[in-house]
């Protein structure tokens, strides 16, 4: 893909979602969103191999208030809104995720749920929100 096809692709609100990706393609989505102004927010879930290490590494990435809870529910909500990070559109990147999807498959479920769930709610409000996790095959 060209940097222009993944501009249009990435500004595209209806096609947001969370999304397994080649690690050969992170580099490029990265440069894509920023050319956009997206906020761009990596979590490394390389020692995450629970669901508390997973939420403390995506509230790190995306700078989530001190309120945050630290369950589902909060994470449902802070994802839902962002308005500390004013963007046109966001990418969070999950990096190393499959030791993680591997230790913990219901919570990896419930996460990639959560996620979907909040793109569907920015993309009604017009805004991107992409969930990307790069691995080293596309079909993991």
């Amino acid at each position: 893909m060209t940097d222009i096809e993944l501009g249009a692709l990435l500004a595209d609100a209806s096609q947001a979602a969370a999304y397994f990706v080649d690690i050969h393609d992170r580099a490029a989505l990265v440069e894509a969103a920023n050319a956009l102004d997206f906020t761009v927010a990596a979590a490394n879930l390389a020692a995450a191999d629970d669901k508390d290490a997973l939420l403390e590494q995506i509230a790190e990435a995306l700078q989530f208030p001190a309120t945050f809870g630290g369950n589902w529910d909060a994470l449902v909500d802070s994802l839902g809104d962002l308005s500390w990070l004013p963007a046109p559109g966001y990418v969070l990147l999950l990096d190393h995720c499959t030791d993680l999807r591997d230790a913990a498959p219901d919570d990896f479920a419930t996460l990639l749920d959560i996620l979907d769930e909040a793109a569907s709610a920015h993309a009604r409000a017009g805004v991107p929100f992409w969930a990307l996790l790069p691995v080293t095959s596309p079909d993991a």
